[in-house]
């Protein structure tokens, strides 16, 4: 089933429903005190950037944020605040199992010997806490960089992007690589390790076996030649951001799984369903396609159909198969941020991560129920889809939205629209989303949920083509309330309030928490909102989540050129925003070229975990982790507060 499997005798798989990070949440929503403070319960009258209601410094000296804001950073170094203190907790190609290879600076390792390392590229991830010094970390694997990752090379051009072919060898090494790495990680004397012995240790590659569920199971559409049935799957990969829910179990977000399909065959035409994801004939980066023949369209076409989707996964059960989830659609998730609405239906928030997409939410036709986990671990299977439309008012910061269904025979979807089935609509959600007008979005990333209050925060890190190029279905991609910005090169992060304080209500305020921008050496809307100062640049909001006291921290992966319209913001970073006042502090910076994402605590709140992605992205402008003239490598970090304290505080 995957690469490693270990008994499972002494693991106890009793009921975790409400223990992963959700027990607030829950017994929020469970004891319906999901009201919203008197600060915030109009929406509009809490902290709203638009042009009745500025960023007021007095209010932020309540805010929730104890440490000192840093600076910016173009060390190759990981920086925090005065009184914290980080360290490597593991990075790409460390063994995680008692008979895995150390790393090999030199080869960077084999096919077999990454069967049994962590991970490259780890993007999301989430904790699953044994006892307080014992936790099972689940991390997204999501990519490899070709100019780091596979050592010496036979050719100074083999593998690069449009050039030469890769040798069978290096796909299967870069296929070990992708997909997810559970391990189990203890703390001694205030740093985290991997625990190699760990009974619940896991690797997850884009081979193992998946179960497909949902109203697109069977279908005709996700049959192939391996797999007549439609509903069973191989392999997860270009895992990009995570979630998890309420019975303890890990959302894993497949996003851009278009770019390891292709074809060498000259009949092949693509078709607009496919275009609309980006699958071409010609894709040289990854070359799966040569060979695996489930990765070429002309030969397996309905192979693509069967990825793009949220992967639910049971971290502490290393001999449980992955359930990839087509009621929540196929799109190019970043992640999945889960509510439960005030019937204890299940709410997952889902952006779709390109440039002029969509943001989704679905709601489970099934309740949760504390305890009873079979009922639990279906409820991700039935429900509806919906998509986001905002209010037509263009270059206003504050409105109204509604969600649409996306239901076959509702809205145009129907057959003479191409949808003959819900299968065809959950298949292709991107087409379903432009058939209802949806509204077009500036790369919707992360959405973070609100522990004391039924609002979302959706990140939207850029888009270039804002106001000048169609999206992938050929919709225009103007102007509107929340994407504001021609050519939009810094992001912002919008806030959703539920109507009825519901998150399963198809109504939804909204306004914009921050327009990222500098106001430094940029006019009007690039000089970003009132809250954006010389102390807190910053551009490419990514990676979103609260903690329990209602901090919103914000990673980026943005340009870290600290030139021009950039100059003054460094290397990505991570900040913390207050959603009451909305001040904004800058809280860590990331070494050189790196992408700073995903976050996890300790049991206690005591650590936070955070993703260190491809620092020296081309293997030379970096050497983190190790320094010298090591290699860089993905790592995850822990951060820790010198006396022990809350982060954050």
């Amino acid at each position: 089933m995957t690469a490693k499997t270990h008994s499972t005798d002494s693991i106890k798989n009793e009921n975790r429903d409400a223990q992963s990070g959700f027990d607030q949440m829950v017994e929020t929503a469970l004891s319906r005190r999901n009201v919203l403070s008197s600060s915030t319960a109009l929406g509009l009258s809490a902290f709203v950037i638009n042009a009745g209601l500025s960023f007021n410094p007095a209010k932020a000296a309540q805010t929730l944020m104890g440490f000192k804001a840093i600076p910016a950073s173009t060390k190759d170094a990981v920086t925090v605040p005065k009184g914290y203190s980080s360290h490597v907790v593991v990075s790409w190609g460390d063994p995680i199992f008692p008979e895995s290879a150390p790393f090999d600076q030199e080869t960077r390792g084999t096919a077999a010997s990454q069967k049994l390392a962590f991970g490259d590229n780890n993007d999301g991830m989430w904790a699953f806490p044994i006892d307080p010094s014992r936790t099972v970390l689940a991390v997204n694997c999501e990519y490899v960089n070709a100019d780091i990752f596979y050592g010496p090379r036979e050719t100074e051009d083999q593998g690069d992007p449009g050039h030469g072919d890769m040798p069978a060898y290096e796909v299967q090494k870069a296929k070990a690589a992708h997909g997810i790495s559970i391990v189990e990680i203890i703390e001694k004397n205030g740093k985290w390790s991997v625990d190699t012995s760990g009974k619940r240790n896991r690797r997850i590659t884009a081979d193992s076996p998946m179960i497909i569920d949902g109203p697109a199971k069977g279908d005709d559409l996700l049959k192939t030649s391996a797999d007549p049935t439609g509903a069973i799957s191989r392999g997860t990969w270009n895992n990009c951001g995570s979630g998890t829910t309420p019975w303890g179990t890990y959302l894993t977000c497949e996003e851009n799984f278009n770019l390891y399909f292709g074809t060498d065959n000259r009949d092949f035409k693509r078709t607009p369903e496919q275009k609309a994801y980006g699958l071409k004939a010609k894709e040289t980066r990854s070359q799966w396609y040569k060979f695996d023949k489930r990765f070429d369209l002309h030969a397996e076409p309905n192979e693509a159909h069967r990825a793009g989707y949220v992967v639910e996964i049971d971290p502490m059960d290393p001999s449980s198969t992955p359930r990839k989830h087509t009621a929540l659609g196929r799109l190019k998730h970043e992640n999945a941020a889960v509510a439960l609405a005030k019937n204890n239906r299940v709410v997952v928030y889902m952006g779709d991560d390109e440039r002029g997409q969509y943001l989704y939410k679905f709601v489970s036709k099934g309740k949760f129920v504390i305890g009873d986990a079979g009922n639990n671990r279906r409820l991700l299977e039935d429900g509806t889809l919906f998509v986001a439309r905002f209010g037509n008012a263009t270059r206003k910061l504050d409105g109204k939205g509604e969600w649409v269904e996306l239901a076959h025979g509702k809205n145009g979807l129907t057959a003479a629209n191409g949808f003959k089935n819900q299968a065809a609509v959950l298949v292709f959600a991107r087409k379903a989303a432009a058939q209802v007008a949806a509204t077009t979005m500036d790369r919707p990333e992360w959405v973070a949920v609100n522990p004391k209050a039924p609002e979302a925060y959706c990140a939207l890190t850029n888009n270039k083509y804002r106001g000048s190029k169609k999206n992938s279905l050929g919709v225009e991609q103007t102007l509107n309330g929340p994407n504001p910005r021609e050519k939009n090169k810094f992001g912002q992060i919008v806030r959703l309030l539920a109507a009825h304080e519901d998150h399963a209500s198809k109504e939804f305020s909204w306004s914009l928490f921050v327009l990222a921008g500098n106001p430094t050496n940029q006019q009007g809307l690039n000089k970003g909102t009132e809250n954006i100062t010389e102390d807190n640049l910053f551009n490419g909001p990514d990676g979103l989540a609260f903690d329990d006291d209602e901090r919103l921290w914000i990673q980026t992966d943005g340009k870290y050129s600290n030139k021009g319209a950039f100059k003054g913001m460094g290397n990505n970073q991570m900040l913390c925003g207050d959603p009451k006042t909305g001040e904004i502090r800058r809280f860590m910076t990331g070494p050189v070229a790196c992408e700073v994402t995903g976050m996890a605590w300790s049991p206690d709140k005591r650590t936070m975990f955070i993703n260190i992605q491809h620092p020296g992205v081309r293997g030379k402008e970096s050497h983190f982790p190790n320094g010298g003239e090591t290699v860089p490598r993905s790592s995850v970090i822990a951060i820790r507060k010198d006396d022990g304290g809350i982060i954050g505080t």
